[in-house]
């Protein structure tokens, strides 16, 4: 909220644009009804004070060997392929 440059009363925005990536211009109407002044503002970003986490460089995993499906015989050991 911003405040009327004339009568001081608070202002609302009643409309927005965004100029840049981080500029926005705004528009604000007094809220005073003797006053009705309509002005405009810029905002902007002047300094970003913490800046959220950067996710940790985490090396990635080998990919795990695909083991081949065993048929087991009779007596719970592998079959022996003969070549």
């Amino acid at each position: 909220m911003m405040h009327c440059p004339y009568c001081k009363s608070a202002a609302h925005t009643k409309s927005s644009r965004y100029m840049s990536e981080q500029v926005k211009e705004r528009y604000h109407q007094c809220t005073n009804l003797g006053c009705s002044c309509t002005f405009k503002t810029n905002e902007s970003i002047t300094k970003v004070i913490t800046a959220p986490p950067q996710p940790e460089n985490i090396p990635e995993a080998p990919p795990e060997t695909v083991r081949e499906c065993q048929t087991l015989g009779r007596y719970g050991s592998a079959f022996r392929q003969v070549h």
